[in-house]
């Protein structure tokens, strides 16, 4: 691949092709003028604006510096030495990374041949060395999600001593009928942990800016392991600017999602299986490795950077030129 500065479309890190809405940029350039203040020691006003926007109480909220620094605290808290994290596979790269970071074997059950997570195949390979058990709704790299009734009858089969992750980081493409009541699975499972990211839908990658929501002796485990200045006062201002922006956001990522559409139908109508995505990415699955190929170097010609995997390709939803030239180098 060519190097970044030389790409034409960068669709490997599914990134929001916008950026910022115009008006967090404007918050988050005024903010640049405090950079020689520290930000709070701890973060206490950001999980508070969370909270408030979720309905809970600030204790059921802990940041991080994006999603990938609360997982961190989150598997440092609950994984010893030797422990496994069962997880699917493929799954977001930071998953086994960071488990076998602090010692913990990443156990790794493949996804069903339709892109799903193995439900059944999880629950059966949890032992009595597993803390915690990872689930991704929409999944990463996949898109698919996990039904309601799906979750439940998962938490009901795990024991309660089992650290449960759902990770929802692409929850904000979603649509609002399909997501799962959060709030409602907390209060009925103390062993969940939900965990999302500003990274994504809002554009925020560079600030590093997540959270989850939990219980509350939950949180207070989790919350132990939180770095001083760990989450930057340029994080603070992009997240209070971005609640402030909801309807421009919406209309966003509703653009996103239809070019999400149109990538996988245009992917399907050369023949290509990929499944039907509720996130920024689209999967081609059950590649032979010719096709793998092929595409690996079309893509690299066209200077569009993708996420390459053993058994397919994640592309990230970019704009329409992004799209036509995903679609032109498929072919």
């Amino acid at each position: 691949m060519s190097p970044t500065s030389e790409l034409e479309h960068r669709l490997a890190l599914d990134e929001n092709p916008y950026g910022p809405l115009p008006s967090v940029r404007a918050a988050l350039r005024g903010a640049r003028m405090a950079a020689n203040r520290y930000p709070e020691y701890l973060p206490r006003r950001l999980p508070g604006v969370i909270a408030e926007r979720l309905g809970v109480p600030p204790d059921q909220v802990v940041v991080g510096a994006g999603a990938t620094g609360v997982i961190t605290y989150i598997l440092r808290e609950f994984v010893a030495p030797g422990d496994g994290v069962v997880m699917a596979t493929p799954t977001f790269d930071g998953f086994p990374l960071l488990t076998e970071t602090i010692g913990g074997r990443a156990v790794q059950i493949p996804l069903t041949a339709d892109g799903h997570q193995d439900l059944d195949a999880m629950v059966d390979a949890v032992d009595t060395r597993t803390p915690v058990v990872v689930l991704c709704s929409p999944h990463n790299p996949t898109g698919t999600c996990i039904a309601k009734a799906e979750i439940e009858e998962f938490l009901d089969r795990i024991d309660p001593s089992v650290t449960v992750v759902l990770d929802e980081a692409y929850i904000d493409f979603v649509a609002v009928a399909d997501r799962v009541d959060t709030a409602a699975l907390l209060a009925r499972y103390p062993n969940l942990v939900v965990t999302r990211t500003f990274s994504k839908a809002h554009g925020l990658a560079a600030p590093r800016v997540g959270y989850a929501i939990g219980a509350v002796p939950m949180i207070a485990r989790i919350r132990r392991w939180q770095l001083p200045f760990g989450v930057t006062a340029l994080a603070e201002t992009g997240v209070l600017a971005c609640y402030d922006a909801e309807t421009e956001l919406a209309v966003r990522t509703a653009a996103i999602t239809r070019e999400c559409g149109r990538l996988t139908e245009g992917l399907r109508a050369l023949g290509f299986a990929v499944p039907t995505s509720a996130a920024n990415f689209v999967y081609l699955g059950r590649c032979r490795a010719a096709e793998i190929d092929r595409l690996r170097t079309a893509f690299a010609r066209d200077r569009i950077a993708v996420k390459h995997y053993g058994t397919g390709i994640r592309i990230t939803v970019g704009d329409t030129a992004a799209t036509d030239a995903v679609l032109a180098a498929s072919r």
